[in-house]
């Protein structure tokens, strides 16, 4: 992970995607007096995000879980397909 000022940034833009992309590298923008911000490849972030959506969904299996054992399913009839 690299951290880089905004003025250092905006100079070598080209260089610092290239190491995101290229090499994986996760460069962290300062920029005085405001919010920080991230540069990633595509593909990093596309992980990311299909991370997050996994965790989402295991969440929701989980409290499905919890609610059927503490008996607050419901039962339904299997529909069978015609064979």
């Amino acid at each position: 992970m690299l951290a880089v000022t905004y003025s250092i940034i905006r100079n070598k833009l080209k260089d610092y995607c290239n190491q995101a992309t290229d090499n994986h590298e996760t460069v962290i923008v300062t920029r005085k007096g405001e919010k920080n911000v991230v540069i990633m490849s595509l593909e990093k972030y596309n992980q990311l995000e299909k991370a997050a959506r996994n965790a989402e969904y295991l969440a929701m299996i989980d409290r499905g879980i919890t609610q059927l054992l503490a008996g607050k399913g419901q039962e339904h009839e299997l529909i069978e397909a015609d064979e």
